[in-house]
């Protein structure tokens, strides 16, 4: 009996010459990790082509799963309010996540997100990798601590580093802040405190489009 070796990674679905639309038309039938059973469907990335700045977030939430469509939901209308304060065109942004499908857990009704694991974040790695190829951004805005420590190690701190600007191979330049949704659990000054890092860190991001590298 010929014996099937488990698909660990999404690596061997990656097209060897991708575009967008084909490694999104590839991701739709992924199942490289467990989430693909409880995720609705894959949520790729979105955005134009020549997109200068890609957003990365950890992964699709609730709203996201069900229209299949990366920040729409609360957290990507406060993102989406942000980034036009930090006067960062939304129409130029590739938004997308480390991870492609939402992971959950039951609460009632209601589906509680639930953080994924460094084996769920490595399978899904290859899209992202493929993604940043294909585009080639002038920048990539990590939000929150997955996005950043899947683009920059382990090791990397949001809490430290937010806002500033490092020089990396797969990009122009990198920054992280915080994730959007990480605000909407604050509440009173607490949140307004948070909103207003957040812009200030998209806007020191801005200032750095159109830098050339040393």
């Amino acid at each position: 009996m010929k014996r099937v070796t488990a698909i660990t990674t999404a690596a061997p679905l990656v097209p060897p010459r991708p575009t967008l639309p084909s490694l999104r038309a590839a991701a739709a039938g992924c199942r490289a990790c467990p989430l693909w059973k409880t995720g609705t469907q894959t949520v790729f990335g979105e955005g134009p082509r020549r997109a200068r700045v890609v957003m990365v977030g950890e992964q699709p939430g609730d709203q996201e799963d069900k229209t299949g469509h990366p920040f729409v939901g609360p957290a990507g209308r406060l993102l989406d309010a942000a980034l036009a304060e930090a006067g960062i065109d939304r129409a130029a942004v590739y938004a997308t996540n480390a991870v492609k499908h939402f992971k959950w857990v039951p609460a009632g009704k209601r589906r509680l997100h639930q953080k994924p694991d460094a084996r769920e974040i490595a399978a899904c790695r290859p899209w992202l990798d493929a993604e940043l190829r294909v585009l080639q951004p002038e920048l990539v805005i990590a939000l929150g601590a997955t996005a950043a420590q899947t683009l920059m190690g382990r090791a990397f701190r949001v809490t430290q580093s937010h806002g500033q600007r490092f020089e990396v191979s797969w990009a122009g330049g990198f920054v992280a802040t915080v994730h959007p949704a990480s605000i909407l659990r604050l509440a009173g000054a607490d949140r307004e405190r948070a909103r207003a890092a957040f812009v200030a860190d998209l806007r020191a991001a801005a200032l750095g489009l159109g830098r050339t590298p040393p």
